[in-house]
């Protein structure tokens, strides 16, 4: 079913005011849409005026989308791999949103910037090195902000500039660029809660729960808002890789779960 102008006009408004600025030819009833900022290419058609379809062109985007509308298995546009399906406008563009965010911080597009920016720059000295690295930081800290849609997954602080990106597993743990650079090695974190976290005095086990070493007494545990229980959403398989290297090699004292 071909939609008409009105529908059209909402289709259009929701990509670009979502990062999708690059309108194609119309493919039968579905309409693409590119990005100048990202490699994901959508595909949006609506169906009896009240279902919108957003097909996608990465599977891993797609995958890490489960909150957001129902899978949707007819036949995709050529170049898509997988679609959802939404009932109304509000979650159409929260969902063309979210999947503009997440193409441009699941692994490997960090990495692949951080490549093209630093294939140039000398490696010799320890400050050139430290140039690399800082490039690789802030990449690295970009991609959380967009998985993470700017707000720690602890404490609900949606403050950016307060921030922290901090590694699951450390900078000078990791074994290659790509773990470095890797959006599920690492969490956006209040302050306090990174210190704690990158110190061993916090962790969090593969359901998201945040738990905390006996060797926080009461007292410091009710200043780092530790003391009620707290967990994380959004974790998927390849955070808990990271995780569990954390709660083994990072995490200190015995495990007590947050609010206990």
């Amino acid at each position: 079913m071909i939609a008409g102008p009105i529908s059209l006009t909402l289709l259009e408004k929701a990509a670009t005011d979502n990062g999708f600025d690059l309108a194609g030819a119309r493919d039968g009833a579905w309409l693409p849409f590119a990005s100048s900022q990202t490699s994901l290419r959508i595909w949006l058609r609506v169906l009896d005026g009240s279902l919108y379809i957003v097909a996608l062109s990465r599977r891993e985007v797609c995958a890490a989308l489960p909150e957001l509308g129902a899978p949707w298995a007819n036949p995709l546009p050529p170049g898509a791999c997988a679609a959802r399906g939404l009932a109304d406008a509000a979650a159409l563009h929260r969902l063309i949103r979210r999947a503009f965010q997440l193409s441009r911080a699941l692994p490997d597009a960090p990495l692949q910037v951080f490549l093209e920016r630093t294939a140039s720059l000398p490696r010799t000295t320890e400050a050139q090195r430290l140039v690399v690295q800082r490039v690789g930081q802030d990449l690295f800290r970009n991609g959380l902000l967009d998985y993470w849609e700017g707000t720690c997954p602890v404490s609900g602080l949606a403050v950016p500039e307060l921030l922290r990106a901090s590694h699951i597993k450390p900078w000078a743990d990791c074994e290659s660029d790509a773990e470095r650079l890797d959006v599920f090695n690492g969490l956006l974190l209040a302050p306090q809660l990174d210190a704690a976290f990158d110190r061993g005095f916090m962790t969090i086990d593969d359901a998201g729960r945040v738990i905390v070493s006996n060797l926080l007494d009461p007292g410091s545990r009710q200043v780092l808002g530790l003391d009620r229980p707290l967990w994380v959403q959004r974790l998927i398989d390849p955070h808990r890789v990271f995780l569990a290297w954390h709660r083994e090699r990072v995490f200190r004292g015995r495990t007590t779960v947050s609010g206990e």
